[in-house]
């Protein structure tokens, strides 16, 4: 998802996983036959409904993505909260539709839900709710995670590796996954309270988070890449008598680290044309033997 869509490509977007959803739709009514609201969900069903989000991904497939994963977090609070088995049917035959969220945020959108379910709002009400946040959620998800935490969290254990620690991979684990499930927990919790209150304000947001959070991560990579992609030149450029290490005397003098900028844009320039991470990784492994043999790297 790009983090900087207009509003126009992000209503497109929006329509697009609504048709996805009501592709899939199997509902047979928009309301629920017995309409008054359920007793509140305890702690412990919130903390449950989060640990089974940890298996969203597990029947993942290309015509309704998570859905399986996504009704699994739900059931047992689902049955607790529908005790009339037609509205139980129901509600699990609507959360099987496609539904596409970031994994680690995801219990936001589910606390959300649940709080709906518990309201016995429409069913076609919480639909609309699932597809208006599966966007925003990816987009903040993504740039909290994959481009900002993840890249923060592997520098410093790969630091610690680097010097010969062998915490360097249980620092990184450890750090990561103490965000990962603070917020996998508090966001449930939030969401279950928060209700229908909290959909405009996270909509008004998700733009600014998301930027704001992509800045930090690129920030991030840009330090990495200068402290861990290492590449040099050994060549000398001979003028007479002189000779000038092409490395120290030119490529630095222009901008230091300049060849470990040009080799990782030149990889997302290939990751952007469709070369897999493997065929880049036996790529750089190739350019780094030949470069050796002909003593140019």
């Amino acid at each position: 998802m790009a983090f900087n869509d207009s509003d126009a490509a992000l209503a497109a977007k929006a329509d697009q996983r609504m048709e996805q959803a009501l592709a899939t739709r199997t509902v047979e009514r928009d309301d629920y036959l017995d309409t008054t609201p359920a007793e509140p969900l305890s702690n412990r069903d919130i903390n449950r409904m989060a640990v089974r989000s940890l298996a969203l991904q597990a029947s993942f497939n290309y015509e309704r993505m998570q859905a399986g994963g996504w009704l699994y977090t739900l059931i047992p609070a689902l049955r607790k909260i529908h005790k009339n088995p037609e509205d139980l049917s129901n509600s699990m035959k609507m959360h099987l539709e496609f539904i596409n969220v970031h994994p680690f945020d995801v219990t936001f959108l589910s606390g959300l839900v649940l709080a709906m379910e518990q309201n016995k709002e429409k069913l076609s009400t919480i639909r609309a709710v699932k597809v208006a946040l599966m966007g925003p959620l990816g987009g903040i998800g993504d740039a909290m995670f994959w481009l900002t935490w993840l890249p923060i969290c592997a520098g410093i254990g790969a630091a610690l590796a680097l010097e010969g620690s062998l915490f360097g991979p249980i620092v990184f684990l450890l750090l990561f996954n103490a965000l990962h499930f603070g917020l996998r927990f508090g966001l449930a919790h939030y969401g279950y309270r928060a209700g229908l209150g909290a959909i405009s304000a996270l909509k008004s947001s998700t733009k600014k988070i998301s930027h704001a959070a992509s800045i930090v991560g690129m920030t991030v990579i840009g330090a990495l890449v200068a402290s861990y992609v290492r590449l040099s030149t050994p060549l000398e450029i001979h003028a007479g008598q002189a000779r000038i290490a092409l490395q120290e005397g030119v490529l630095d003098k222009l901008m230091p680290n300049l060849l470990p900028l040009a080799f990782t844009l030149a990889m997302y320039g290939l990751m952007k044309k469709g070369y897999s991470p493997v065929k880049l990784i036996a790529l750089t492994v190739l350019i780094g033997l030949a470069g050796k043999f002909f003593g140019v790297l």
